[in-house]
């Protein structure tokens, strides 16, 4: 692993055990907590920038998925939608976590709102950026091409075309050497890669998927937390998560605050750093 990232994440190493292994975490700060969480192929190093923002003033809390980051990368563990949610849980429970902001990408919108819409009084307000915590009717032909059976293992794991494509499709703007560097260095082999694939088969695009009943599940829960202040901050150049998965938010959480990025793709946070800081900051004051 190149030092170079580690100088952008000078964050203290924190384990919890969960089901199916230890989950890491960075917990920085002290007052009210900002909860950061990530989605795939990323890990809490992609919300760098927001802990060194927020720990000043607030406890600022990011997990590394079971699979991801520096947590462990069981080879037998199911890697469902359930387990992220029960293991992010888990932790939030541990830490007493109260009065929460709660920072979601990515695949953390639906293991986030996961949580928060089983305890919906631990969590005071919402900052959501290129994410999803509901049935989607189309999944990217990209994605759709790495659940291929057999072949999307191999481009995966064998040859890293997720982790390693995402440097440079996932952003508008590039990404720097230590950027790209700290993103990929938890994905170095075949087995350290296994959540970046199983993430991909997770998408549930039809009832018989065991994760499809867990996200209407968090489908039906949303409303109990329609009336908590909420920020869309969105890269409308994602490929992705498109400006419809901001406008279906919209649509279900009328009194949310939409800011559409225009340059900015995927990892909103690399290629708008100061805009996303500054909207984090204002929800959570």
């Amino acid at each position: 692993m190149s030092a170079d990232w580690k100088a952008e994440y000078p964050f203290a190493d924190h384990f919890l055990q969960v089901e199916g292994g230890r989950v890491h975490y960075v917990d920085e700060g002290q007052g009210r907590p900002v909860l950061f969480v990530h989605g795939n192929p990323t890990w809490s190093f992609y919300w760098r920038h927001g802990i060194q923002a927020m720990r000043g003033d607030h406890r600022a809390v990011a997990i590394d998925h079971l699979g991801c980051g520096m947590s462990d990368k069981p080879q037998d563990w199911p890697y469902r939608l359930e387990g992220h949610i029960r293991n992010l849980e888990a932790l939030v429970l541990h830490l007493d976590l109260r009065d929460i902001t709660l920072v979601v990408h990515d695949w953390g919108g639906a293991i986030g709102f996961g949580v928060a819409t089983r305890h919906p009084d631990r969590f005071r307000d919402f900052v959501v950026t290129n994410t999803a915590a509901f049935r989607a009717p189309h999944i990217p032909l990209r994605i759709a091409a790495c659940r291929i059976p057999g072949l999307g293992k191999l481009a995966v794991r064998g040859f890293n075309g997720f982790a390693g494509a995402a440097v440079f499709m996932a952003t508008e703007k590039g990404l720097s050497p230590a950027a790209k560097a700290g993103l990929l260095a938890p994905y170095a082999d075949w087995k350290s890669r296994i959540a970046t694939h199983t993430f991909v088969l997770d998408i549930p695009m039809d009832a018989s998927h065991p994760s499809w009943q867990t996200l209407a599940d968090i489908e039906a829960g949303l409303p109990a937390l329609a009336g908590k202040p909420m920020r869309l901050v969105w890269g409308e150049k994602d490929w992705c998560f498109t400006p419809w998965f901001r406008e279906e938010f919209q649509r279900r959480f009328p009194a949310a605050a939409s800011f559409p990025i225009a340059d900015a793709g995927h990892y909103v946070i690399e290629d708008a750093r100061e805009e996303v800081l500054r909207h984090i900051r204002e929800q959570a004051a």
